[in-house]
């Protein structure tokens, strides 16, 4: 009888499972909802993938992230696992074939951006799956309390009636006890079994240092932390000049954020696991997915927005246990952006309302229309040709999909995708006939399976690669074959996305909850105050902190954040300092001295004898008279 630890091997080539990941698997083989609170880099995924490969049936991912469903997907097809994924940027046409496909084809797992969860077409499909689990990743996003509230997660259990899965699995590296609660009310897990997995990290020095220097403690960090690094800034242009920066000072740096093209971003990811660079300097588009174990460092060079982003990014570093650093620098003038950061984040509610109608007056939209479209959406024309400011108006837009009008996706990059539309003996006769597409036919076929079951997405600069041409010419051949009817070729797309989930409602019937508004603003504000505390307290624990606000409490100190080493100096002072002091009284015992005579009987480079006697004379112990000291016995 095959066991997770056969499959772990066969799949993954593991000997052994991490804390927890045998226990939350077996949770879900005898059939229990199960709520897995793990940290990032935890190995979430294996918990579910497992018991997928295990059982009959197709298990439904639902993750908010794009980058992750197609990581995920991407890794599981290189190890012959077949899977589908459906989210924001596929055409309805394509969207339509991978459902189908999930019904009727030999299909192991189906990842679904929430988004899509929740349309029509897939609500009246999901009851013909064979469904053997429902997965529900970041599943703090269902929670108003969360750090991330998506509304469309408060969908899933109207899904979760139509598929009826064998167990729903909820996985989360992010919750506090509050947004513990509501997923499990949310999600109506039956009979759920929470598993907690300690936030503690041993291994994981946590420092927050007040600078007004920001790029000198990052050079400093960069030049005495061997390894690899992360550092993180709020904007896109920061990025750029703190790599150029560290550049001149002859440290291996490169940018990474989405304003990059999809290569671009590859090949530096790949050359920073690779070691060939040291350090990226990158916005919060980086990180997710990563599994690289020996970060030495991760430094924010911005406060984020909560202790939950904090801990998530910190936490890239030291996953091998080996020791590791997560510096959090900051400024006096940082409370104040964060504080200004929440009022920009919630414009005025007659604000957001306006921002509704013009965005479907931007993209010609009548009354009563719109519903279920998905656009190509460019913030900065939208604001320029509607008079709006591109920051309250963005922060307009993600409110609304916060109350569930419409989505806006970040910039994605959506790969080619191609598919076969003929069988394959029509195909082998047109290689006959064509010699000059035959190879190309043939490699295509060899680098890519399930060709001719759906659209599936295609490299053509590694098709380039491995057949020693240009990224041109691969594209033309491919153009060709979709000219002759032999494929569907749909380029790569790079662009953000507007999908309208509704149809254009007039003022009177367009409301914005007041309680909603109130709710989330109350939230990001204490969670804004709560990472200003962090980073501004000198007194507790680091790790302690951010332990208890996880709902991990009696914790011991860590002994290794700037704050416990702080106090252990402190200690080791005051230690030494008691030690000198009692030499000293015991040798004006004896009879005056007078420095040099307690020089040479104290052996103290650090003078501290000194500090001593002048403390005791403050004090009225010790007496000084014509260079002697003399003890005051009363």
């Amino acid at each position: 009888m095959t066991t997770p630890l056969d499959i772990l091997k066969q799949y993954w080539g593991h000997d052994s499972f991490r804390i927890n990941q045998e226990e939350i698997i077996n949770s879900v083989l005898e059939g229990r909802d199960t709520l897995a609170l793990m940290p990032t880099g935890g190995g979430k995924s294996v918990t579910f993938q497992i018991p997928a490969l295990m059982t009959e049936g197709i298990t439904i991912v639902v993750t908010p992230l794009i980058a992750l469903i197609k990581d995920q997907a991407e890794s599981l097809r290189e190890k012959g696992i077949p899977v589908i994924a459906v989210y924001s940027g596929m055409g309805s046409d394509e969207i339509d074939a991978a459902v189908d496909n999930a019904i009727n084809g030999d299909y192991k797992f189906l990842y679904l951006s929430p988004e899509r969860l929740g349309s029509e077409m897939f609500r009246a499909r999901a009851p013909k799956m064979r469904v053997s689990y429902l997965v529900i990743d970041e599943a703090h996003c269902i929670s108003q309390w969360g750090h991330d509230f998506r509304p469309d997660y408060l969908k899933i259990k109207e899904i979760k009636q139509l598929i009826s899965p064998l167990a729903t699995i909820a996985l989360t590296a992010t919750a506090t006890e509050k947004v513990t609660e509501e997923i499990v009310h949310q999600l109506e897990l039956k009979n759920v079994k929470i598993i907690r997995s300690s936030f503690g990290r041993e291994n994981l020095s946590y420092v927050c240092r007040e600078s007004e220097d920001k790029n000198g403690q990052i050079l400093r960090i960069a030049k005495s932390v061997n390894g690899s690094g992360i550092i993180y800034v709020r904007e896109r242009k920061k990025a750029e000049e703190i790599a150029l920066f560290l550049q001149a000072q002859g440290i291996s740096a490169e940018p990474y954020h989405a304003g990059l093209s999809s290569s671009l971003r590859s090949a530096r990811q790949d050359d920073w696991k690779s070691g060939a660079i040291r350090v990226i300097v990158a916005t919060n588009a980086f990180g997710m997915g990563i599994d690289k174990s020996d970060v030495r460092f991760v430094c924010h060079l911005d406060p984020p927005e909560s202790l939950e982003a904090y801990y998530q990014e910190a936490g890239r570093a030291g996953r091998d246990g080996n020791k590791s650093f997560a510096v959090l620098l900051w400024s006096r003038s940082d409370a104040g952006r964060l504080r200004k950061i929440l009022s920009s984040t919630f414009p005025p509610v007659e604000y957001i309302a306006s921002v509704y109608q013009k965005i479907f007056i931007y993209f010609g939209i009548a009354y009563g229309a719109g519903k279920d479209r998905v656009l190509k959406f460019s913030l900065a024309d939208f604001a320029s040709s509607s008079g709006l400011h591109p920051v309250p108006a963005y922060h307009s837009l993600k409110y609304i999909s916060k109350e569930g009008y419409l989505d806006v996706t970040e910039e994605i990059d959506n790969p080619s995708r191609v598919k076969f539309l003929i069988s394959r003996d029509e195909l082998y006769n047109i290689q006959l006939k064509n010699n000059s597409l035959d190879a190309f036919i043939k490699t295509l076929l060899r680098l890519y399976s399930g060709l001719f079951s759906a659209l599936t997405p295609v490299d053509e600069e590694y098709i380039a690669k491995i057949t020693r041409n240009s990224k041109a010419a691969i594209t033309s051949s491919l153009l060709t074959l979709s000219r002759m009817g032999v494929i569907t070729y749909i380029p790569s797309v790079r662009s953000p996305l507007l999908i309208l989930k509704d149809e254009r409602l007039d003022e009177k019937n367009f409301r914005i909850s007041q309680n909603l508004y109130d709710s989330l603003r109350g939230s990001m504000e204490r969670k804004i105050e709560g990472v200003i505390d962090y980073f501004s307290s000198r007194s507790k624990c680091r790790q302690t902190m951010l332990l208890e606000y996880f709902g991990e409490y009696g914790t011991p100190p860590c002994n290794c954040c700037d704050i416990c080493l702080a106090g252990k100096r402190v200690r080791e002072e005051n230690d030494f300092y008691g030690e000198i002091e009692k030499k000293v009284i015991d040798l004006l015992l004896e009879g005056p001295k007078n420095l040099a005579e307690l020089s040479l009987e104290i052996d103290d480079e650090s003078r501290t004898y000194i500090q001593v006697l002048r403390d005791l004379t403050d004090r009225g112990g010790v007496e000084l008279r014509d260079e002697l000291y003399y003890l005051i016995t009363n």
